[in-house]
């Protein structure tokens, strides 16, 4: 019987076929992802989710204004996939946001579209309007009169 030791191959030997394409596509990925300008738009989303005071209180205007109402039933409160979900755009150096998020009220689904600005720690609403789309014979924007 022999005794002598058998050499192993090293874990980089046995599978560099499979590690280097692999690094190669993440690579290419991250440089896509820079280059087309989504960083920007994660960058927006991560301060919208971190922003949900936002959503809530133009919430509770529409829920108190008298058409959303009659059209929508009590909106919902926001779950946090709608924002992540939605359109968001900071401008003037991140303290004005333009935002769409969907709605879901006890009589149907809409769109809230929400354009404010943050003063100190506190957002200023500009516009708040609820879309509605379907159904079409309820096709219809109702703009949310802003009180302060």
């Amino acid at each position: 019987m022999n005794n002598e030791l058998i050499e192993q191959k090293s874990w980089w030997k046995g599978n560099w076929k499979w590690i280097v394409p692999a690094v190669g596509v993440i690579l290419i990925s991250i440089g896509i992802f820079f280059s087309s300008g989504m960083d920007g738009i994660t960058t927006d989303l991560v301060q919208a989710y971190a922003s949900q005071e936002l959503y809530e209180d133009a919430v509770i205007k529409a829920n108190s204004d008298e058409r959303v109402i009659a059209v929508l039933g009590t909106i919902k409160p926001i779950d946090k996939l709608a924002i992540l979900e939605g359109e968001v755009h900071y401008s003037n150096k991140n303290k004005t946001i333009n935002t769409s998020i969907r709605i879901i009220g006890t009589k149907g689904k809409a769109r809230l579209d929400i354009v404010a600005n943050r003063m100190n720690t506190e957002w200023k609403y500009i516009k708040i309007n609820v879309r509605i789309k379907n159904p079409p014979e309820k096709r219809q924007i109702l703009m949310i009169a802003i009180t302060d």
